[in-house]
């Protein structure tokens, strides 16, 4: 397996979620065990169709108090087969973002109940953790593989073995909350702890988008040799439109295609939470120019500053100074983010990055985590820590979950760095992992912090 395919793989299955997680209990429930959940488990009716009802009406997972700092959450599933006498279904997986051990060779399973259509399962979770989830019911013929006892040729055995499983992974049909119109190619559901961020303007998801504001247009680039989609959107009512800030995402499909982020603009700012801009989404293409244009690349950046950016301006008057540009991305997205930030301050004046990438070339801090301290630091870092004291500053917002162990570390350093360069940075760990739900209230927040602080 080449470097770019392993890379590709953690980047694109949470490959940067470090620690198992435990489903409890494991056993039919019985009289020590306490809760709602382990309530209605110990029922009499359990597994008739009238409780599955009382169950659909709650929704799964089943959110319970654990001690100060956790939750217990439960799932259910009900197997449409029946019980095991008649059901092939051998193990149903959860897939849980930030949660689930996507290196393990025998990921936990929830639990049948015997004699019932009922799976169960319980984790202990951080009362602030959000993440999406999918539950993956397997038979027989999909149980893992045996296993070689090299440990390297066993580790590209179980990678093969837990991707094939994808296609068999299906969304929580008992799960209340809503991801809106669209999310991603693999169904997936929320959870999410009480004390997890307020996401309340993703509820606005559904609302019809005023079509008027929205541009799709296509770029053609000379220096890059592509072409691609780009999404120009303005927000509100603006005075003087050609001071208006613009903001400039990466990986733009994502949030037009999967996350319906338009619409809760277009909410947020007729709250009076953000106010009037132009918003520049540029598609990446696909996953190979993704690779390649947005790991510190010059050539990229010089086309969307000499190219891009003048004809968006044309179609819509927005300001032209760093001072009034906040330019944002995730993963990757979030390298590139700031690299443009550091290298054309005077274009790109605040930067948002989330799980920033910033162990890049450095894959060992993905392969290798357990040698981090041993490694060189990552190219991007090296570069703030040696650049000129006298350089531009910026206004930098980080953020990395705390389920993503090495995006997390190399997060750290960054920020140490900036800090220490003298850059206007802040960096805040949320509970969750390499995951665009954590992303997308995080993108909002971040937003509207940087708009604000404009002159």
């Amino acid at each position: 397996m080449s470097i770019n395919t392993i890379v590709r793989f953690c980047k694109n299955h949470s490959c940067y979620v470090r620690g198992a997680m435990e489903f409890l209990p494991e056993k039919r429930p019985g009289n020590d065990l306490e809760g709602l959940a382990a309530q209605w488990l110990r029922e009499e009716a359990v597994g008739q169709s009238a409780w599955w009802q009382k169950i659909a009406a709650h929704g799964t997972p089943i959110v319970e108090a654990h001690d100060e700092q956790h939750v217990k959450m439960t799932w259910l599933w009900r197997d449409p087969a029946g019980d095991e006498r008649h059901s092939p279904i051998c193990r149903v997986y959860a897939d849980i973002n930030g949660i689930t051990d996507h290196h393990s060779t025998s990921p936990s399973s929830l639990a049948r109940l015997p004699g019932t259509d009922v799976w169960y399962g319980s984790a202990v979770i951080d009362r602030r953790w959000r993440g999406s989830y999918s539950l993956i019911p397997i038979t027989d013929r999909d149980l893992p593989p045996a296993f070689s006892d090299d440990e390297t040729l066993r580790d590209r055995q179980q990678r093969a073995w837990w991707v094939s499983l994808f296609p068999l992974a299906i969304a929580d049909p008992l799960n209340r909350l809503s991801l809106g119109p669209s999310h991603r190619p693999r169904p997936v559901s929320l959870a999410q702890g009480p004390d997890a961020d307020d996401q309340s303007a993703w509820q606005a998801v559904d609302r019809p988008l005023e079509e008027a504001r929205l541009q799709l247009f296509q770029w053609q680039s000379e220096r890059l040799d592509n072409q691609r989609r780009v999404w120009l959107y303005a927000s509100g009512d603006a005075a003087m439109k050609a001071n208006r800030p613009l903001v400039l995402l990466l990986d733009g499909q994502n949030w037009i295609e999967k996350h319906a982020l338009l619409p809760v603009i277009e909410h947020e700012t007729a709250q009076g939470h953000l106010p009037a801009a132009c918003w520049l989404l540029i598609d990446a293409i696909d996953g190979e120019h993704r690779e390649n244009e947005l790991p510190c690349n010059a050539a990229f950046w010089q086309a969307v500053i000499d190219e891009l950016l003048p004809q968006a301006q044309r179609r819509e008057p927005f300001s032209e100074a760093g001072a009034r540009t906040v330019v944002a991305g995730q993963s990757y997205g979030g390298l590139a983010a700031l690299y443009a930030g550091l290298h054309w301050p005077e274009r790109f004046g605040h930067v948002l990055s989330q799980s920033g990438s910033f162990w890049w070339p450095t894959v060992q801090f993905v392969t290798q985590f357990e040698k981090r301290h041993e490694l060189e630091e990552g190219w991007l870092i090296r570069q703030v820590r040696q650049r000129n004291p006298a350089a531009p500053k910026l206004t930098v917002i980080q953020q990395a979950g705390d389920r993503e162990a090495d995006i997390e570390f190399v997060n750290r350093q960054m920020h140490q760095a900036l800090a220490a360069a003298g850059h206007r940075a802040e960096y805040r760990v949320f509970s969750g992992g390499h995951d665009a739900l954590c992303w997308r209230g995080g993108l909002v927040d971040g937003v509207r912090q940087l708009l604000s602080a404009m002159k």
